[in-house]
Order: structure tokens, then sequence, then C-alpha cells
């Protein structure tokens, strides 16, 4: 028979996150962007991105 978990293990495991708080990214952007070694797929991705922001934005001012 299996051991019953009723919540009274490790508690701290849970306390400690793995990434600390303030290396966190929040707002999705990780990506470091040089307009000088971008090529032609490298634009079109940016103006998706900016495109799909934008649509974003509007529904969230609605």
């Amino acid at each position: 028979m299996g051991r019953m978990h009723n919540g009274t293990g490790n508690s701290n495991k849970s306390s400690l996150p793995q990434t600390p708080k303030n290396l966190k990214i929040t707002d999705g952007n990780d990506v470091e962007y040089s307009a000088e070694f971008a090529d032609h797929a490298d634009l079109e991705a940016l103006a998706r991105a900016n495109a799909a922001n934008q649509r974003v934005q509007s529904k969230r001012n609605k």
C-alpha cells in the first residue's frame, strides 16, 4: 500500500522558489533585438508581434 499524503511533509520546499523574484521576467519580453543584425524574417516576426500586442491592447481597452 502507498503512503497517504496529508500535507504534513517537508514544508520547506514550498517556500523555496527555483528562481528569485528579482530575476523573474514578468512582461514576457526576454529576447534581445538588434536592428543591425536583423534579417527579413526577424523584421516580419517583429511586425507580427507588434500587431498582436496592439490587438491585445485594443481588446483590453474595450
